[in-house]
């Protein structure tokens, strides 16, 4: 008997359920962790994409997934794995009528060979995290399993798997993140800012020209960030930081007379959009890096220095100070080039040096003008 006679014989067990998607069958079964390395490839990078049935692998993603498993062994959540199997397979159902002929047992032979259509960074995240917490190689993930119709099938199912998949927005995902510390304090200054309170836009990344709200989760999330200038991975914000944070945000609206207005319902929020730039993302990101330099050299006199941004001509109308900064063309710009450029314009409101990258930046504006 040959090796590849003696392996057809030995058979992988799993229970299943077996389903029908475009006339064709297909199973939802569950793979041990330990297992997902050994059975489940992905192709070389080194092979030509046209003969490949999925991207190559970003290895950057692998160690920020697996760290995500190792970092939460006792809540970590993964969907599905989506794989084609090119090898027989039977199902033998636990009856002939009804739900039991649904149910029952997936065989696959051990020579049967395994593509994976979606997951192909889980999957080597998965790898990695058990050579960490071998224990977790008894946990279970779902699998979606298709048979085989070669690699056309194979490149399809990918495209189609990916074609309609819609990442969630940066909004929603700090919405919702209650692992990230900062996450939790973007949402309570959206729920206890002035400002933010009641015009702040949780769900979506860009606010609607009609829109009441003022500015984006996702907004006061970088804007906060970079107040603090936290290090990526320190896991708690402590009650300085968090009296920090509120108390700049505060004091910002105090000196911004328009932020004033709408708070006092003197103005709405889609004038404020159409026809001043602090109504903008920039503007909040920018006055989060520049409050960062001002805390951190005017610790104790920082709230002084704020009183200049009352004398600031936000609207954009004056050009002289934003065409080429916080807006290119009229139009209000995220770039990043934009957004050091308009740092600079409020450092040099406040008084605060500019970094030499900053004035390497300002020096490339002045030669443009």
């Amino acid at each position: 008997m040959t090796k590849e006679n003696s392996l057809e014989s030995v058979n992988l067990q799993f229970p299943a359920i077996r389903g029908i998607q475009a006339g064709k069958e297909y199973y939802v079964t569950m793979f041990p962790l330990k297992l997902i390395p050994k059975i489940f490839i992905f192709d070389e990078s080194e092979i030509p994409p046209k003969m490949r049935a999925q991207r190559v692998l970003n290895h950057a993603r692998i160690p920020q997934i697996a760290n995500y498993i190792i970092q939460n062994p006792k809540d970590y959540v993964f969907s599905s794995l989506t794989a084609s199997i090119d090898g027989r397979v039977d199902f033998i159902p636990f009856g002939e009528k009804g739900n039991f002929s649904k149910i029952g047992t997936l065989v696959i032979p051990l020579t049967a060979r395994f593509i994976i259509n979606d997951g192909q960074h889980r999957r080597a995240a998965i790898e990695e995290a058990l050579k960490t917490l071998p224990e977790l190689g008894n946990e279970s993930i779902s699998v979606v399993l298709f048979l085989d119709a070669g690699l056309k099938r194979s490149q399809q199912m990918f495209a189609d798997l990916n074609k309609h998949a819609v990442q969630p927005t940066k909004s929603l995902g700090i919405l919702y993140d209650n692992r990230d510390p900062l996450a939790r304090l973007a949402l309570e200054l959206a729920d206890t800012v002035p400002i933010f309170k009641g015009f702040t836009e949780f769900e979506k990344t860009t606010i609607s020209n009609r829109s009441i709200k003022l500015f984006t989760l996702s907004s006061i999330y970088q804007a906060t960030e970079s107040l603090l200038k936290r290090p990526k991975k320190k896991q708690t914000i402590t009650s300085k930081e968090h009296q920090i944070a509120y108390d700049f945000w505060v004091e910002v609206t105090h000196n911004i007379p328009e932020w004033r207005m709408i708070i006092e319902k003197k103005i709405s929020s889609s004038e404020l959009r159409k026809d001043y730039v602090h109504a903008h993302g920039v503007i909040l990101h920018a006055l989060g890096i520049a409050g960062n330099a001002l805390l951190e050299q005017y610790p104790h006199s920082w709230k002084e220095k704020l009183v200049k941004l009352q004398d600031v001509d936000w609207s954009r109308s004056n050009t002289t100070l934003w065409e080429g900064r916080a807006m290119i063309g009229g139009r209000v710009s995220k770039a990043q080039m934009n957004l050091v450029l308009t740092t600079n314009a409020l450092k040099n409101i406040l008084g605060i040096p500019l970094t030499d990258e900053e004035k390497l930046a300002e020096q490339a504006i002045q030669k443009r003008s």
